[in-house]
């Protein structure tokens, strides 16, 4: 896999990197200019991360996850819940960030270099598919879903 930097600052604030040695994923760092005021309940905005990456295999992709912290104490999500890096996307990594908060609340503030989301990466099973009239291999609980195994 490889990575090109497209904001030099991240060679001062550190490249993307797993934190510890039991890490799920690496950090991504707001590539922004100035400080950036997220109002509460106003629409998602994108902030660069200031790398893209070439995963150079198709059996990878990318999610982009809140930072617990962030999300948790201050109300700083994701606009898309999950943002999916395909493995023949190459451009810079975006990161939608909404703030959750109630209307009437603070503003969260993305300084420049602030680590604001986190990147894991996931293996991607890409099957083929038969068309079938039924279903070779029938299992106990069939189409049941939405509370058919309780409540």
């Amino acid at each position: 896999m490889q990575i090109k930097v497209l904001d030099k600052r991240l060679f001062d604030w550190g490249l993307p990197q797993f934190q510890t040695a039991g890490a799920a994923a690496i950090d991504l760092f707001a590539c922004v200019d100035e400080v950036v005021r997220i109002e509460a309940q106003q629409p998602a905005i994108l902030i660069k991360s200031g790398v893209a990456i070439s995963f150079g295999d198709p059996s990878v992709a990318g999610l982009i996850l809140p930072r617990s912290g962030l999300g948790h104490k201050k109300g700083l999500v994701l606009g898309n819940t999950v943002g999916l890096i395909d493995s023949d996307y190459a451009g810079e990594i975006l990161i939608s960030v909404w703030n959750r908060s109630p209307l009437g609340s603070s503003p969260i503030e993305i300084i420049p270099g602030e680590r604001i989301a986190q990147l894991v990466f996931v293996p991607i099973v890409r099957p083929q598919f038969d068309v079938v009239e039924e279903f070779s291999l029938q299992t106990e609980r069939g189409a049941g879903g939405f509370g058919s195994t309780g409540s």
